[in-house]
C-alpha cells in the first residue's frame, strides 16, 4: 500500500470536504462551524485552544484512539483520522509516536481506505513468535486489525457492510502491507460488527480477539492472528444498554494488595453515558480462554446502579490499553478520545478537531465487597514539573491568598490537595478569568455527588448539548475527607477523586485562558492539607 506524507496543514486555511455517511450515531451533518472557519484566527485558535501536554493531530479529524503497542523505547499510537477535513469522514488510521506518552510526534498516514471500505477501529499486537509467518530476516512483525466499514454496502441496505482484517509492519508500525485473503472474519449478519482488540492469552495460549456486535461483545480465539474461532458471547441485559457498544478491551489484572487476578472488560457505549452521550462503562469478572463470567461481588454492585463508569465525564470515550508493556514496568496504561459524539463535530476549532486524554495507569482495587477500577495519570508527566507551590496545611482563606500571590500558569498546572473536616456542604473549586468565564467543579456532600458546570465556562452556544446539563457523580455516602487531583490544559479538565477512584473528564472552550483559581465553601472550618500545585513546562 502507498505510504504517503501526512499533508503539512498546521499554518494553513483549508477548505473542508463535506461528507454525508449514515453510519449510527457517527454522521456527518452540515455544521455551523464550518461556515466561519475564513474568519477563524487561527493564530489565536492554536495559543488558546491547542493542548500543551494532551496529543492532538496537526490538522482535521480526530477520533478514537487504535492500534496502540510499545516496543523498543516507544509508544506507538494510531488513532481514526481523515485527513481531508475538520469533520468525520472516510476513515484512515493517523499514526503518533512517543517515548514518554506525553510529548507526541505525529508520523505519516499508517492505514487508507480501500476497495474493502473504510480503516475504521482495532488493534494492534507484537507478534514476537512470529505466529502469523510474516515475519523475515529476523524482524519481528506487529499485526494490526481493523474493521473494514463498506460504506457502499451500507447505503445498498446490506448487513454485512463490516468485516475485520489484518495488516502487517515489519520496521516497527512505519510502514503497513494489508493481507491479502482479507477479510479474516466475515460478517456474520450483525450490522454494528466492529472494534477488535486482541490481546495474546498465556493461560490458554491462544490471541483473543473481543469485537463489539450491537449491545454485546463476542469473543473469538486464534493460534495465528489469520484464522478465528468464535468462542462465547457477553452482554445480553447487562449494563448500560440505550445505545451500540463499542471499542471493547479484555484484559486480566491484579487486584491490588493482593496476588489475586481479575479480568476487566471495557466498553463503550453511545448514547447512554451517565451525562449524556458517549462513555466508557466496565465489567469485573473471570475468563477461561472461552468465556467472561461476572464476578458475583461485581454482578451484585451491577444490581445496585445502572453501570459502572471508567470516567463519569462527558469527554472520555473509546479509551483502550497499550500492548506489549515489558513485564518489567507491569502497568495497565490507557488513553481516551477527549470528546462526545453529542457535539464532537461542532467545538469551536477548525484547524483541528479533537484530543486524546492523558495518558493513564489503570488499578483495580477491592474495597470490602466492592471492585473500583482507578484511574490516574502517568507518572511521566510530573517530569515536566517546573514551578510548584507546596504546603503541608491551610485553611482556606490562607490557601486564595497564597494561590493569588502565585505566578503559576494554571492553564497548563496539575493541582492536587486533601480536604478534611469536611461538613454535609457544598464545596466548590472554581476556575475562572478576566473576561468573567467560570469552571465549577467539586463536591455537593449534601446530595453525595461530585459535579462539573460549564455553563458558563466561555464558548457553549455551539451546540446545545455542550453545556445543557451539569454533569453529576453519584457516591454512596457523603464525605469526611477527600483527596482531588485536577489536570488542567487550556480547554480540558481532568478531575481525579480519591486516587482516581472517581474521575471526570470535560472540554471547555474559554474567551481567555483561565488564570484564577478558588476553593469555595459556606463551611470555613474544613482544612486543606498536602497542597501541591504544579506548573508544566515541555520547552
Amino acid at each position: 500500500m502507498k505510504n504517503n506524507r501526512f499533508h503539512n496543514l498546521i499554518l494553513m486555511v483549508f477548505i473542508i470536504s463535506i461528507i454525508s455517511v449514515t453510519f449510527g450515531c457517527k454522521n456527518s451533518d452540515k455544521h455551523k462551524g464550518e461556515e466561519a472557519i475564513t474568519n477563524t484566527d487561527i493564530s489565536k485558535e492554536e495559543s488558546l485552544y491547542r493542548p500543551n501536554f494532551h496529543f492532538t493531530p496537526k490538522a482535521n479529524w480526530m477520533n478514537d484512539p487504535n492500534g496502540m503497542f510499545y516496543l523498543n523505547g516507544a509508544y506507538h499510537l494510531y488513532f481514526q483520522y481523515y485527513p481531508d477535513g475538520n469533520v468525520w469522514g472516510p476513515m484512515h488510521w493517523g499514526h503518533a509516536i512517543s517515548k514518554d506518552m506525553i510529548t507526541w510526534e505525529e508520523q505519516p498516514i499508517a492505514l487508507y481506505p480501500d476497495e474493502l471500505g473504510m480503516i475504521f477501529s482495532g488493534s494492534a499486537v507484537v507478534d514476537k513468535n512470529n505466529t502469523t509467518g510474516f515475519g523475515k530476516d529476523g524482524n519481528v512483525p506487529i499485526v494490526a486489525i481493523y474493521t473494514y466499514h463498506n460504506m457502499q454496502g451500507e447505503k445498498d441496505g446490506k448487513i454485512d457492510f463490516q468485516t475485520q482484517a489484518i495488516a502487517y509492519s515489519l520496521d516497527e508500525g512505519m510502514t503497513w502491507t494489508k493481507y491479502e485473503a482479507n477479510p479474516v472474519i466475515s460478517n456474520p449478519g450483525i450490522k454494528d460488527f466492529r472494534d477488535p482488540k486482541v490481546i495474546w492469552d498465556d493461560s490458554s495460549s491462544k490471541w483473543i480477539m473481543s469485537l463489539a456486535a450491537g449491545k454485546k461483545i463476542m469473543f473469538y480465539s486464534s493460534l495465528n492472528l489469520i484464522d478465528w474461532t468464535f468462542e462465547s458471547e457477553f452482554g445480553n441485559g447487562i449494563g448500560a444498554q440505550n445505545g451500540v457498544w463499542e471499542c471493547p478491551d479484555l484484559f486480566p489484572i491484579t487486584i491490588e494488595g493482593t496476588e489475586d487476578t481479575k479480568w476487566v472488560l471495557l466498553v463503550s457505549i453511545n448514547p447512554d453515558g451517565p451525562n449524556g452521550g458517549s462513555a466508557t462503562q466496565y465489567f469485573i469478572g473471570d475468563f477461561d480462554g472461552k468465556t467472561f463470567v461476572l464476578d458475583e461481588s461485581f454482578s451484585k454492585q451491577l444490581q445496585q446502579q445502572k453501570a459502572v463508569w471508567i470516567d463519569y465525564g462527558r469527554d472520555n470515550y473509546a479509551g483502550v490499553t497499550w500492548s506489549n508493556i515489558p513485564e518489567s514496568d507491569g502497568r495497565k496504561l490507557f488513553i481516551g478520545w477527549m470528546s462526545n459524539w453529542d457535539y464532537a463535530r461542532d467545538v469551536p476549532t477548525y484547524t483541528w478537531r479533537s484530543s486524546m486524554t492523558v495518558a493513564r495507569e489503570l488499578k483495580l482495587k477491592k474495597h470490602f465487597t466492592n471492585f473500583c477500577l482507578q484511574s490516574l495519570p502517568v507518572k511521566e508527566l510530573f517530569d515536566y514539573a517546573d514551578k510548584s507551590i507546596v504546603e503541608d496545611s491551610l485553611s482556606i482563606n490562607n490557601f486564595n491568598e497564597l494561590l493569588n500571590m502565585s505566578k503559576i500558569n494554571l492553564a497548563n498546572s496539575n493541582i492536587q490537595f486533601e480536604l478534611k473536616n469536611l461538613k454535609e456542604e457544598i464545596y466548590k473549586f472554581l476556575f475562572f478569568n478576566e473576561v468573567g468565564d467560570t469552571l465549577k467543579l467539586g463536591l455537593d456532600n449534601k446530595t453525595n455527588e461530585f459535579f462539573i458546570n460549564r455553563k458558563k465556562s466561555g464558548e457553549v452556544n455551539f451546540s446545545e448539548k455542550f453545556a445543557d446539563t451539569i454533569s453529576i457523580a453519584k457516591i454512596t455516602n457523603s464525605l469526611n475527607e477527600l483527596s482531588v487531583q485536577i489536570l488542567l490544559d487550556k480547554t480540558s479538565v481532568e478531575v481525579f477523586y480519591n486516587e482516581g477512584e472517581i474521575v471526570m473528564t470535560e472540554l471547555f472552550f474559554p474567551r481567555a485562558p483561565l488564570s484564577m483559581f478558588t476553593i469555595s465553601s459556606i463551611d470555613k472550618t474544613f482544612k486543606i492539607e498536602n497542597m501541591n500545585i504544579q506548573e508544566f513546562n515541555f520547552n
